[in-house]
């Protein structure tokens, strides 16, 4: 059995004893499913769902993770159930060749470091390493766990065909327009009347085959320059990339299905980085940024996109990300708790000496923080692993934490008439959705993806008791109470919900593959499939 297999039917057994409420307990663990008995032995159990297990049969046979996926999800679709099967198959090659260059050339400095340490992906999902066939050298260059590094290509676009916007004196734009910055970046002045616009590799050669564009490209309307400018590093996301000596990143739209979605913006998402800019420098948040000084939200200043003036986008489309001061103090939450082969987590080489107060510190500054901002304005952050940072020390102490998102802005809908009062407009771009739909989604994504994401890497690694961690996290919260309460209308409504339900919504990602939900275009109340698990903290 390949680590990287392993590593495969782990995750495919987690997502299923989750989403079937089987009990799982550190010994023998059986299943009876379609007339097979699979079975594996469970080496640690986890209230955070952080299971690990050996020995995965099915029928006595060693199990292989692509049947596995097949057995377990016999009841679904059987299109789906083809399509998820041979995403996971692809996800384990892709993870084989990572684990086994896992020694390769990486890009310099802690950030970048954190960014390219998730070799194994998700670790509650099925395929998280699939990358919708790419291979050999694209999957080389194109791949943070690789250390890939690349040229953005080029295009050039008459004027009138492009969209574009800035919040005005951003300091990362230093001085430029978003238009202007295009064309620094790529150090190329472009014909009069035209604009700059990047793509990705893969996505230049993928939009030029699309009619739309290739209707404009025929035309002579807009033009493939190819490759130049500096050579960018991709990070955890794939589709951002990053390069040590520029004030910025770039966001681009990447139309490979990673994990259950295709990676392309959409117009609204551009506009909501500014927007989200613009609330900022109005202090829509001041109470947050007084209370939690050492929590920022990375400001996403600018966009440029190919559009046509119309309301869809065509793929050639930038947001442009500022890189945060002293960018290697910080750390992807993902790339801390990820598995080392034959080693333990990051997280747990920081942690080791005191791991209670590491929890601790996480929760005051960077989950609190978080929830004070939706008590106060009702801006919910979709703050999974990858989009959460934590700002360390040289030791890999805590010293503060911040969000990265242009996308993940949920607005609980009491509060909308408030935030426009701020902004003037008659809507936001932000996704505002009832209250409920946005506590539900927040118990995902900050309780049970990031924060006992924390509590279960340290557990499952052997550095403290599962329980103990619990409990700091239960502590902090309760003395969190009274701050949040007065941050805004029954501010504390969540952190209650953690600290006294019986059970806690939950986001099932198996099924919600096994459905083939796009997470990014499907409607927010029925963007994944959703269930309901015991509560952790009780």
């Amino acid at each position: 059995m390949t680590i990287a297999a392993d590593a495969h039917l782990n995750a495919i057994l987690r997502c299923y004893t989750r989403e079937s409420s089987v009990p799982v307990a550190v010994g023998a663990l059986t299943l009876d499913v379609g007339g097979s008995t699979v079975s594996a032995r469970v080496e640690h159990a986890s209230r955070t769902g952080l299971h690990q297990f050996s020995d995965v049969q099915v029928d006595g046979v060693p199990a292989v993770p692509e049947a596995l996926v097949r057995l377990l999800s016999a009841d679904a679709d059987p299109a789906e159930i083809d399509d998820l099967a041979a995403r996971t198959a692809e996800s384990v090659r892709n993870v084989e060749i990572f684990v086994s260059e896992a020694d390769g050339q990486r890009g310099p400095g802690r950030f970048l470091e954190l960014e390219q340490a998730l070799l194994f992906g998700h670790l509650n999902h099925p395929a998280p390493k699939s990358r919708d066939g790419l291979s050999g050298d694209e999957l080389a260059a194109y791949s943070p766990e690789l250390g890939g590094r690349f040229a953005v290509h080029w295009f050039e676009a008459d004027a009138e065909l492009v969209s574009s916007d800035q919040v005005a004196g951003a300091p990362s734009l230093q001085g430029l327009d978003a238009v202007q910055l295009m064309g620094a970046l790529a150090g190329i002045t472009p014909s009069s009347g035209r604009v700059l616009i990047p793509a990705h590799p893969w996505q230049a050669a993928a939009v030029a085959e699309r009619p739309r564009v290739a209707s404009l490209i025929s035309a002579g309307r807009v033009k493939a320059l190819g490759p130049g400018g500096a050579q960018w590093y991709p990070t955890s996301s794939l589709r951002t990339v990053f390069h040590p000596d520029l004030p910025v990143m770039l966001k681009l739209s990447l139309g490979l299905r990673i994990t259950n979605s295709r990676r392309e913006s959409t117009p609204t998402e551009l506009r909501r980085g500014l927007e989200i800019n613009r609330l900022l420098d109005a202090a829509y948040n001041a109470g947050t940024a007084t209370a939690h000084p050492r929590f920022t939200i990375v400001r996403d200043p600018a966009w440029v996109a190919l559009d046509e003036g119309g309301p869809t986008l065509t793929g050639l489309d930038v947001a442009v990300r500022e890189v945060p001061a002293d960018v290697n103090s910080y750390a992807c939450l993902a790339g801390l708790v990820a598995p080392r082969p034959g080693g333990v987590s990051r997280l747990s080489t920081f942690a080791a000496a005191d791991p209670a107060e590491w929890v601790s510190a996480y929760v005051d500054n960077v989950l609190i923080p978080m929830l004070h901002l939706y008590a106060e304005t009702g801006i919910g952050l979709e703050a999974h692993q990858q989009n959460t940072l934590v700002r360390l020390d040289g030791a890999g102490r805590i010293k503060g934490g911040a969000y990265r998102d242009n996308q993940g802005y949920y607005l609980a809908s009491s509060y909308l008439r408030g935030l426009l009062a701020v902004t003037g407009l008659r809507d936001s771009t932000l996704a505002v959705v009832d209250d409920p739909i946005v506590d539900d989604r927040l118990t995902y994504y900050l309780l049970h993806n990031q924060a006992l994401a924390v509590v279960g890497c340290l557990a499952a690694d052997g550095v403290a008791d599962e329980g103990d961690l619990l409990g700091v996290v239960r502590e902090r919260l309760t003395l969190a109470l009274p701050l949040l309460k007065a941050a805004g209308p029954s501010g504390d409504r969540l952190a209650r919900r953690w600290l006294e339900a019986e059970t806690l919504p939950c986001k099932a990602n198996m099924l919600t593959r096994l459905r083939g939900i796009d997470e990014v275009v499907a409607p927010l109340d029925a963007q994944s499939v959703y269930l309901d698990i015991p509560n952790p903290l009780r």
